[in-house]
C-alpha cells in the first residue's frame, strides 16, 4: 500500500529543469547525480512526462525543457501519468476472504464505499497542489538554506 517513489522523482527532475533549465543542460545523466536515481530510470520518466507534453526532450543530449507552466501541472497529473493505476492500488482488499464467514462475505462492499471516498479526497488534494506550489515550497526552503550558510550546488559534470 503506497504512491510509487517515481512521482518524487519525477517532480525532483522538474523541479531541477525549472530550476536549472535556461542555465544548463538538463540530462539524465545530470539527474541522476541530483536524485540519486539511475540515468536510464530517469529517461524511463522523461518518456512518460514526454507523452503527457509536460516537458520536451531534445534528441541527443539536448536536454529537457518544461512544455508548460508550472500551474498548469498538478501532483495528480504527474503521479497519473507515471502510475496510471496509482489509485486503484493505493488500498486494496485482501483477495480470498472466506465466503463461510459473514464479514468475510461482505467485507469487499464494506470497505469499497470507504475506500472509495479516501481515493476520491485524494485524487482533490493531489488536484489542488501544482508543480508551481511545490517549486515555490524549494525556493523557500532553497533561500533559508543559502541564508544560513548551508547550500551546496552540485557540480555539473
Amino acid at each position: 500500500m503506497h504512491i510509487s517513489t517515481k512521482c518524487s522523482v519525477a517532480l525532483h527532475c522538474l523541479i531541477f529543469i525549472y530550476e536549472y533549465g535556461e542555465k544548463t543542460r538538463v540530462t539524465s545523466d545530470l539527474l541522476s547525480k541530483s536524485t540519486g536515481i539511475n540515468a536510464a530510470t530517469i529517461r524511463n520518466i522523461f518518456r512518460a512526462l514526454k507523452k503527457e507534453d509536460i516537458i520536451t526532450v531534445k534528441a541527443g543530449t539536448g536536454g529537457a525543457e518544461l512544455n508548460c507552466s508550472p500551474d498548469e501541472v498538478s501532483l495528480y497529473r504527474v503521479c497519473r501519468t507515471l502510475e496510471p493505476e496509482f489509485l486503484s492500488k493505493l488500498i486494496g482488499v485482501h483477495r480470498s476472504p472466506s465466503s463461510l464467514c459473514p464479514v468475510g462475505r461482505n467485507i469487499h462492499h464494506v470497505l469499497d464505499c470507504s475506500y472509495q471516498k479516501i481515493r476520491s479526497d485524494l485524487k482533490e488534494s493531489l488536484e489542488n497542489i501544482t508543480l508551481a506550489d511545490i517549486i515555490s515550497d524549494y525556493e523557500g526552503v532553497e533561500q533559508e538554506e543559502k541564508e544560513s550558510g548551508e547550500g551546496k550546488e552540485i557540480e555539473n559534470q
